[in-house]
This record gives structure tokens, C-alpha cells and sequence, in this order.
């Protein structure tokens, strides 16, 4: 984790930074700058969503967390994803099924709603038209740069070994803020 963080993300604010210098989105959030996006202006979408998307990642992450949501989140996961189990079964599905780089999402709708999807590369739900909706609020890199040098090609293994690093309370902040 210490190359993805001090390497890959400090590359996508570097190359995010170089591709809005002297342009009107200087001037804008990230989360602006993501929500607005023109998806063709490649060097914004992908650096801009590389530093969003890990962003998020060590915000959800802690050492030795794991464990299990509570409260509300818990409770929404139980309604809309038929329980723990269940949501980890299918959020590692989405993980593990997605062709070449990106990522899984767990998203907050308005009102509370959850859903699980993954978007391509740097692609992200806050995006205009990626097929992911809502808010993320809790997200998995399963770029190669993410777990080979531990797992290899294990994706697998690497997914389910995360889940011991998820902090459940910023993730149950996430989603009181997104709902």
C-alpha cells in the first residue's frame, strides 16, 4: 500500500494538477471538476478520477479495522443487499468480474438506497454516464498496481483480505452524509 499511495495516487495529482493549470477548472473541487466532466478530455477524466477514486480508498481504509457496519448503514445493507454476506458475495463479484482495471462501488442514492457497481479505469459514479449511480461510499481499486506485489494475480484473495482493512465508521459517515 506504501508504493500505491506515495507512487500511483501522488502521479494522478501531479498529472491532474499539470492538465487544469491555466484552465476554469483551477478554480473548481475536485468533486466539481468530476461531476461536470467532458468524458473526452481524457487527461482530467483519468487523473482526476485516479486521485478522487484513491481519495476515497484510504478514507475507508484503517489499519486493522474490519469487523462489521452498524446502525443505519447496517440496516441498508440488510434491505437493499439482503444482508452482510450477501453484499460482500455480490461486491466482490463486481470486483472480481471487472475485465482489466477499475473498480467496485458501493453507492448511496437519495433517500438512502444502496447499490453495487464497478466502472472502468479511473471512471467513477460521480461521472456523467459511466452506468453507476449515486454516491460512493465505500470503494475497491482492483487495478493490478493495487495487489500484485503481494497477491499476484489472486485477485480473489486480495478482495476478500481487504475487507479486514474497511473502517465501517467512515463508511457509515459517508453515508449519512450522501443519504
Amino acid at each position: 500500500m506504501e508504493i500505491h499511495h506515495g507512487k500511483h495516487h501522488q502521479a494522478y495529482i501531479t498529472n491532474l494538477n499539470k492538465a487544469i493549470t491555466g484552465t476554469p477548472l483551477e478554480e473548481k473541487s475536485l468533486e466539481e471538476i468530476i461531476k461536470g466532466l467532458d468524458m473526452a478530455n481524457m487527461a482530467v477524466r483519468n487523473n482526476g478520477g485516479g486521485h478522487y477514486n484513491h481519495s476515497l480508498f484510504w478514507s475507508v481504509m484503517a489499519p486493522n479495522a474490519g469487523g462489521v457496519p452498524s446502525g443505519e448503514l447496517a440496516d441498508a445493507i440488510t434491505r437493499d443487499l439482503g444482508g452482510m454476506e450477501a453484499f460482500k458475495e455480490k461486491f466482490e463479484q463486481a470486483a472480481a468480474t471487472r475485465f482489466g482495471s477499475g473498480w467496485a462501488w458501493l453507492c448511496a442514492h437519495k433517500g438512502g438506497k444502496l447499490e453495487i457497481c464497478s466502472t472502468p479505469n479511473q471512471d467513477n459514479p460521480l461521472m456523467p454516464a459511466t452506468g453507476c449511480g449515486g454516491t460512493p461510499v465505500l470503494g475497491v481499486d482492483v487495478w493490478e498496481h493495487a495487489y500484485y506485489l503481494h497477491y499476484q494475480n489472486r485477485r480473489p484473495d486480495y478482495l476478500k483480505a481487504w475487507w479486514n482493512l474497511v473502517n465501517w465508521n467512515a463508511v457509515a459517515a459517508r453515508y449519512a452524509a450522501a443519504k
